[in-house]
């Protein structure tokens, strides 16, 4: 019987008996791909730093299953992001291109990370569940967590996904979707229209065909559909970005996830019975016959509307919406190799993919890390829009560059003159990688004035759908982290530091920043 016990989001903290104190020059709350940047970059420039991890994993998504990197432009990508493509290449021993790898296995990537913070010398504390954030005169002074202990630090970079120390900063941010009118775009908010990840059958949404008074299948939204353009609370929906293989020596087949109920996946089915299978498509392959595999189609692994909480929920509240995701992934994957609804052609095809056994060991071969596409995002100064992707607008403080196209995965999956529909899929090519403001990563002044945040940066949705890439967070994480250096170096808020003094030191340390 599959073990799930370790695959788990949040479990309570017992206060220590002895609690830690860690002083540090910076302190980075996030082990994500940003967090490692920034904590290598800060060591190579005599910071003491240290990071504090809520999980019990480093590297986020890059190492939990999202190994088919979405790069945009590689012309964009320099730094220590480039490195990590170039390490990735030394590991598998590749001679392609400058020796990058872009399509890699999760343990590499999380071998590669480990490397770079044994080398740097720099420690990382699991399971560090932040409590509460003290501030002085502007400024954070230190953060405490669940367990009792304690981070001081002159210098502090959130690089989780939700944004949580920003948040318990006071920092302002936004959460869901804002109207097309409040910067100017076209493709925020509400949307209706695409041609992708949308019913290619007219599906009846109720549970008796027919009967509206019969309620409403499993995942299917009872809420009026707004207009397009208009804002709402709504996110894209997350996943995991799952690991399987076809080597029969190495293939766990799915187990039965806890609390499965099949009629979960009774639109599927009824989807599939219209003769529609789009579901199998998105099967990226990635080294020794393994895949990461992703949404696709207008059934598939995103679990659309299950997230809202999210963002601002407490741990307890994410906990319950992460095994709802465990339990909607797992289970899809186990009811389309087993349930009889489904054609035997098409359960044959997926009992012969299976988890990879030698992927993920400790939390029962399943990734460790939620697919969380956004969380929260900073409001600052400068606000990244669908103007900036396009090129109509310029950021004169570049730090890194996206080229990502304006990419938004459903939000919501509602009833349409009476049937079913998806609302909220945006893929917009973009012209090429453009600019991202040093301003987007940097708080308002008086809100905080020693505080970076490279991956809950101050964006908009469809903004952020294009920038929110791993090689940028890797980017942006090793850029806040120089510019971290130089604040404390020239004793000034992270405001304050001298753009033109930025740049050369970014431009020495290998960051792209025009193309």
């Amino acid at each position: 019987m599959t073990d799930f016990s370790n695959l788990i989001y949040y479990a309570p903290s017992k206060v220590s008996e002895n609690p830690l104190i860690v002083e540090a020059d910076l302190c980075i709350y996030g082990a994500t791909p940003a967090g490692i940047a920034a904590a290598v970059q800060a060591s190579r420039m005599g910071l003491r730093a240290v990071i504090a991890e809520f999980g019990r994993e480093i590297g986020g998504m890059t190492a939990s299953g999202l190994g088919n990197t979405d790069f945009g432009h590689k012309s964009a990508i320099g730094g220590l992001a480039r490195q990590f493509y170039r390490d990735l290449g030394s590991h598998y021993r590749t001679d392609n291109e400058d020796g990058a790898v872009w399509h890699f296995e999760p343990h590499a990537a999380r071998h590669i990370f480990q490397e770079w913070l044994e080398k740097a010398e720099v420690p990382v504390y699991f399971e560090q569940h932040l409590a509460s954030v003290d501030t002085n005169s502007g400024k954070i002074v230190k953060i405490a967590m669940e367990n009792g202990n304690v981070f001081r630090a002159s210098m502090f970079i959130d690089s989780t996904y939700e944004g949580d120390l920003m948040a318990r900063a006071g920092v302002s941010y936004h959460v869901g979707r804002e109207s097309n009118s409040v910067y100017s775009e076209t493709r925020n908010g509400i949307q209706f229209g695409s041609h992708h990840h949308m019913f290619n059958a007219a599906i009846d949404p109720y549970v008796i065909e027919g009967k509206p008074d019969s309620g409403l299948l499993p995942g299917i939204m009872d809420v009026a559909p707004g207009t397009q353009g208009q804002g709402d609370r709504s996110i894209q929906a997350y996943n995991f970005r799952i690991c399987l293989t076809t080597v029969p020596e190495n293939r766990i087949p799915i187990p039965m996830p806890p609390g499965y109920d099949p009629q979960q996946f009774a639109l599927l089915a009824r989807y599939i019975r219209a003769g529609v299978w789009d579901f199998p498509r998105k099967f990226y392959r990635i080294p020794n016959d393994k895949t990461d595999s992703n949404n696709f189609g207008a059934f598939s692994t995103d679990h659309i509307g299950a997230n809202f909480n999210w963002p601002e929920g407490d741990y307890a509240t994410r906990e319950r919406i992460f095994q709802s995701h465990v339990n909607y992934n797992m289970g899809l994957y186990y009811f389309i190799a087993n349930d009889e609804s489904v054609p035997r052609a098409l359960r044959e095809e997926r009992q012969q993919l299976g988890l990879a056994a030698d992927e993920f060991v400790k939390t029962a071969n399943w990734p460790h890390q939620l697919y969380v596409r956004e969380g929260r995002r900073m409001i600052s100064e400068v606000v990244m829009n669908e103007r900036h992707c396009r090129g109509q607008e310029k950021a004169e403080d570049c730090i890194g560059m996206a080229s990502y196209t304006m990419d938004s995965h459903n939000c919501r999956r509602l009833v349409l003159e009476g049937f079913c529909v998806n609302e909220g899929n945006v893929e917009i090519p973009i012209p090429g990688p453009y600019p991202i403001s040093y301003r987007s990563i940097v708080p308002k002044r008086e809100e905080c004035a020693n505080l970076f945040v490279p991956v809950c940066l101050s964006s908009s949705h469809i903004a952020y759908g294009s920038i929110r890439m791993e090689p940028v967070f890797m980017i942006l994480g090793q850029s806040a982290a120089i510019a971290a250096a130089m604040a404390l170096e020239a004793g000034v808020a992270t405001q304050e530091v001298n753009y033109s003094k930025l740049r050369e030191r970014l431009l020495q340390d290998g960051q792209v920043l025009e193309v």
